[in-house]
C-alpha cells in the first residue's frame, strides 16, 4: 500500500544512503507544479570531505529510494569520489540529466 506523508513530515529526516552510510539531513523540498523535483540536504561532516568541504547539496528526487523514519538514497548515482568544489551547497540534480533513464 502507497502512504503518502506530508512534505513537512519529511523536513528533518535522517537521510542514509543505501550502503548504509549516514549522508545528511533534509532541509528542504524544491516544488515544481505540484511535485517534488528535488531536495536540499545539510550534509554529515564525514560526507563534507568528499563533496570538496560543502556544506549541503541538492539532490533529484529520482534519487530517493524510499521514505519512512529515514530517508534511503541511492549513493551509485552521487559522485562521491570525483567532486572538487568548495561551494556552500552543491547541486547534483543538474549532473543528473545524463543519468535519467528514459520516459516511457
Amino acid at each position: 500500500m502507497l502512504r503518502v506523508k506530508k512534505i513537512t513530515a519529511v523536513i528533518g529526516k535522517k537521510v542514509y544512503t543505501d550502503t548504509g552510510d549516514f549522508f545528511g539531513e533534509i532541509e528542504e523540498s524544491n516544488l515544481v507544479e505540484n511535485k517534488v523535483e528535488s531536495w536540499r540536504i545539510r550534509l554529515a561532516s564525514s560526507m563534507g570531505n568528499f563533496l570538496g568541504g560543502a556544506r549541503g547539496v541538492i539532490i533529484p528526487h529520482q534519487f530517493v529510494k524510499a521514505v519512512g523514519d529515514v530517508v534511503i538514497i541511492s549513493r551509485a548515482n552521487l559522485p562521491l569520489d570525483e567532486m572538487e568544489n568548495n561551494e556552500q551547497t552543491v547541486d547534483l540534480s543538474e549532473e543528473s540529466e545524463t543519468r535519467r533513464p528514459p520516459l516511457m
